[in-house]
């Protein structure tokens, strides 16, 4: 009675549980634009897999505008009341600042999971995304979930070079909404997890709207691998998805916080961005070493 009401504890760690140098943006640019293909044309291909909705195509923006060093809407993105705003598979390439020139690696974006559809839909769409990691999906095809890609059409790749397969797998999912995934969607990740796990394709999760989750990242996005909430989802995804803690990345989005945070807080979002970005491209340490100079082989 009449004593002092304590203070809610912190949302936030005193220590982060993930160290990273923020300041570092320029050594991170470089790690990713000194890869270089052993075969002339060679590149990496990246895949994109979430729900509608997670940012599968806002972090392809976000990829562009610090490679390029400005904001760039390479991808289309819808609002959260439109649904999905991607249909087709869809590469995208990123430009090196020369004309006609790109760096060796390529994201694709495809149409998304959505939460609550058929069985039918999903054993649809986790057999459109088989073919794509095998390289069988041609650029422009139209994903329906009411049918799978067929094996006599036009968009149906016979014989795939390397360039067409998958060389790496990025679940995107929304950390804000996660909890509300039912479980046969989680199922439907795990079914496009083993097939890729039989082909060796290694994957990683990018968690996206960290900022909905966590409001203290906005004030400053170093908070990230500060906050309590942030360390339960990720352990969360990992148990439902069945991905190692070490291949979770929560992501800041530069298009959603850019008018939040003062423009002294922003490089460190880009710094992140590309350490993401390097993180998955050198995800599989035989294109390490099989891409990278022989001094950059110890970044």
């Amino acid at each position: 009675m009449g004593g002092q009401s304590s203070s809610p504890p912190s949302p936030l760690l005193s220590k982060p549980w993930r160290e990273i140098n923020w300041n570092d943006k320029q050594r991170t640019l470089q790690h990713v634009k000194a890869i270089r293909p052993k075969t002339d044309g060679q590149v990496i291909r990246i895949l994109l897999h979430g729900l509608v909705g997670a940012g599968k195509s806002s972090f392809i923006n976000s990829v562009d505008s610090v490679l390029q060093g400005r904001m760039c809407s390479l991808a289309l993105v819808a609002n959260s009341s439109s649904g999905c705003c991607t249909k087709k598979y869809v590469t995208h390439k990123f430009s090196n600042g020369n004309q006609d020139t790109f760096y060796p690696f390529v994201i694709n974006d495809n149409m998304g999971l959505r939460n609550n559809c058929s069985r039918s839909n999903r054993n649809n769409h986790v057999r459109d995304i088989e073919q794509a990691l095998k390289g069988h999906v041609s650029e422009g095809y139209t994903f329906n979930p009411e049918r799978r890609i067929s094996m006599n059409g036009p968009f149906l790749n016979l014989n795939p070079s390397a360039n067409d397969k998958v060389q790496v797998l990025v679940f995107v999912i929304d950390a804000n909404t996660f909890s509300q995934m039912n479980e046969k969607a989680v199922e439907t990740l795990q079914d496009i997890r083993d097939e890729a796990s039989e082909l060796d394709i290694p994957q990683v999760a990018l968690l996206t709207k960290i900022d909905e989750v966590c409001p203290e990242i906005q004030q400053d996005v170093k908070n990230i691998y500060k906050s309590k909430i942030l360390k339960e989802k990720m352990k969360e995804v990992s148990a439902r998805v069945g991905l190692p803690e070490n291949c979770i990345l929560p992501s800041s989005d530069p298009e959603r916080t850019e008018t939040h945070p003062p423009a002294r807080k922003r490089p460190p979002q880009h710094v992140h961005v590309m350490l993401h970005t390097a993180h998955v491209i050198t995800v599989r340490h035989v294109w390490e070493r099989s891409w990278f100079p022989e001094e950059e082989q110890h970044v």
